[in-house]
């Protein structure tokens, strides 16, 4: 492995570990990933905005502060030890125990397997650790990796949003995956 020790994973899958945010993530994931305004507005359902990379906690992918009601791990490939991605869990709500599920990864790391490993390891997490019942993940329905990834880390295909995202000059479609807890 590279600069990642096996005891700074906080989850470990068959292809991928979790580990807490760093700076120095933010800034890969940022450079790498926030400069192509077409993958990101697709990624982030909101409309893209230049951020200067000198301005890290401006980023999406900045370190969340302990107090944040979202909680984001980056995504370590096993077989390298590099930074692939981050995962996380956004719109905690803590009354009716749900939550969505946020993932993305660098794109030299799609279509190795860490994907659904990734969706495996934070529904585990969210489920045992965080005491959730239900996750959602909603993704623009063309989007057919996360929607493959989704069906295989154990979650439903529940419905479509018509129209729902406006991406890029034109209405998407959604697709709400959802999956409960194992009794």
């Amino acid at each position: 492995m590279s600069n990642t020790e096996p005891e700074t994973l906080s989850f470990r899958g068959d292809k991928a570990g979790l580990r807490a945010r760093r700076a120095s993530d933010a800034l890969i994931l940022h450079n790498e990933l926030h400069h192509d305004p077409i993958d990101r507005s697709r990624a982030s359902g909101r409309a893209w905005a230049p951020i200067a990379a000198d301005n890290p906690d401006d980023s999406p992918f900045a370190p969340l502060k302990p107090d944040s009601p979202h909680v984001v791990f980056s995504i370590i490939d096993l077989a390298t030890g590099e930074l692939a991605g981050d995962v996380g869990l956004w719109g905690i709500d803590l009354h009716n125990r749900n939550s969505q599920v946020g993932l993305v990864l660098r794109p030299s790391f799609r279509g190795r397997g860490l994907g659904t490993d990734t969706v495996r390891l934070i529904s585990h997490y969210a489920f045992t650790t965080r005491g959730l019942h239900r996750l959602a993940i909603h993704t623009l329905a063309d989007n057919h990796a996360m929607i493959k990834t989704a069906l295989a880390a154990g979650f439903t295909q529940e419905g479509t949003l018509r129209q729902n995202a406006w991406v890029n000059g034109t209405y998407l479609d959604e697709v709400i995956l959802g999956r409960i807890t194992p009794l």
